[in-house]
């Protein structure tokens, strides 16, 4: 086999898709198509036997999905590059097939020269990634982050004094418990009521309760 031909396989369900997806690529020059695949277990078989370049991948297949299969081709054979070949573009499909490794992810809808040009790519640790999958990436990451909880800036020997606050002890109590003097729980104290934004200690344990913080 020619060393510099990028080799490829297909894990689809659908015959029909693996049949023409087969033809097309057949013309392209520099790519061959080594096997195919109609569910997840085999797709990793023949990826082990064939040690293919790229891998185009279907999401949803009896069995194994596409997701389970990415990530246990990718912890067998991390060398190999899985390109998604999809109908969908759904969060709980997306998401999880790039987190599991997937390197590109194309629609079905794409045209066999961008499909090629991905494979291509792909070889060459080039990504590619269809426009609709790239804005929704971009809109994800653009989401403001939700603000940090004030008792998230706590210490943990700061969380340990706002729980002993929520049982009632004294500054003494405190000390005695932690093994520490008076003067160092007064400091925590004073930090846990700044950190929290309250103004006593009363409010300090009315907070710990609210937040399930107290023991």
């Amino acid at each position: 086999m020619d060393d510099t031909l990028i080799k490829v396989l297909l894990v689809d369900d659908h015959e029909m898709v693996r049949i023409g997806l087969a033809a097309v690529l057949g013309t392209e020059d520099g790519i061959e198509v080594v096997g195919e695949a109609s569910n997840g277990q085999d797709g990793i078989r023949l990826a082990q036997e064939y040690r293919p370049d790229v891998v185009l991948m279907d999401l949803v297949m009896e069995g194994m999905d596409g997701i389970e299969t990415t990530r246990r081709l990718l912890q067998l054979y991390p060398e190999c590059k899985v390109i998604v070949l999809t109908s969908f573009l759904d969060d709980e499909k997306m998401y999880p097939v790039i987190e599991a490794g997937a390197f590109s992810y194309l629609l079905k809808t794409s045209r066999a020269s961008e499909i090629a040009q991905a494979i291509r790519a792909a070889a060459k640790g080039q990504s590619i990634l269809e426009s609709q999958v790239a804005s929704k990436i971009m809109n994800r990451f653009r989401q403001p982050k939700p603000a940090a909880e004030p008792h998230e800036e706590l210490t943990d020997r700061e969380m340990e004094v706002l729980r002993l606050i929520a049982k009632g002890k004294s500054n003494q109590e405190l000390a005695d418990d932690l093994f520490i003097g008076v003067k160092t729980v007064k400091f925590h104290v004073t930090n846990v009521l700044a950190k929290l934004g309250v103004e006593d200690r009363t409010q300090a344990a009315i907070y710990a309760f609210k937040h399930g913080l107290a023991e």
